[in-house]
């Protein structure tokens, strides 16, 4: 009979074969004790930790190591504790993989899942209902909020459409210009009224809806980007390469268990490779190549 470890294994490896060759080179006996597990801090730092305790529960469980959550102040603080080793595996948002993935040597092998099964989200730009601003020409003169300068929902994709869309500048167009440091800070912020518009995305806006903070009825959803690439789980590149198939495999049976996936609020996981995020990168070199034409 297989031990649970043997079936994550042979799961991962029947899946990422292609993606993550090797698997028969490496084995158990080199994998770390611990692993440390960074999440980006799209709700603040306690509400990632709770989010990353499922995910932690299922690679301790299907790996045979412990698991370590590791939260950071902002973005570039996941980012950079993996460009120092520091963390082994992280939850990323598209934005904030692609600048790991050239600063961090980091490498993703899942994507997170709507909950409706699909791979992405869209970016959102919200007011507050009653508030009278119910279009982006009301929106002008308001104070206005991004989340993260790594953020892709909060940050990027607003900006690509302010430049590309609008042909305006957020800091001359808006009264004044913030970053909140996250989705759940800017949804809350708008909804007090102490921020008039803010960027963020209708996964968060879930979230927070369904923690009973929010509620849709609270907001005005005045624009909506196209489909963005869900978020990633990424893998530092230099962990052993079996290790990296035993991750993703344990992940994916996260599918499977629906009290995680109600702590984790999302539809749970499918295979994915840098390659998806090449569209970020692409709105990466648009937004650069429109600031230049201000």
């Amino acid at each position: 009979m297989f031990s649970k470890l043997s079936k994550v294994l042979m799961m991962a490896a029947l899946v990422l074969t292609v993606a993550l060759p090797g698997l028969a080179n490496a084995g158990p006996a080199e994998w770390p004790t611990t692993l440390k597990l960074g999440f980006i801090p799209t709700e603040g730092a306690a509400d990632s930790a709770k989010r990353a305790k499922p995910i932690a529960a299922e690679l301790e469980k299907d790996l045979g190591v412990k698991v370590e959550i590791f939260t950071a102040s902002d973005y570039n603080g996941i980012i950079t504790a993996m460009a120092n080793s520091h963390i082994d595996l992280a939850y990323f948002g598209p934005k904030s993989y692609v600048e790991a993935a050239e600063k961090a040597n980091a490498e993703a092998v899942v994507m997170e899942l709507n909950k409706d099964g699909q791979p992405g989200y869209t970016g959102i730009i919200i007011t507050k209902k009653g508030s009278g601003i119910t279009d982006m020409e009301k929106a002008k003169g308001k104070t206005f909020a991004f989340t993260d300068p790594n953020s892709t929902s909060g940050y990027l994709v607003p900006n690509v459409i302010f430049a590309r869309d609008m042909k305006v500048d957020p800091e001359k167009y808006f009264k004044e210009v913030r970053f909140s440091g996250s989705h759940g800070a800017s949804i809350l912020a708008v909804k007090n009224g102490s921020i008039q518009v803010a960027a963020t995305n209708n996964i968060d806006m879930d979230r927070m809806i369904e923690k009973g903070a929010a509620s849709l009825d609270d907001f005005n959803i005045i624009k909506r980007s196209d489909m963005i690439p869900g978020a990633p789980i990424a893998v530092r590149k230099d962990l052993p390469e079996s290790l990296k198939v035993a991750i993703a495999g344990s992940l994916l049976k996260i599918d499977d268990d629906p009290e995680a996936l109600q702590i984790l609020q999302n539809g749970g996981y499918r295979h994915t490779s840098d390659k998806d995020y090449d569209m970020v990168r692409y709105l990466k070199r648009l937004k650069a190549e429109l600031a230049k034409k201000k």
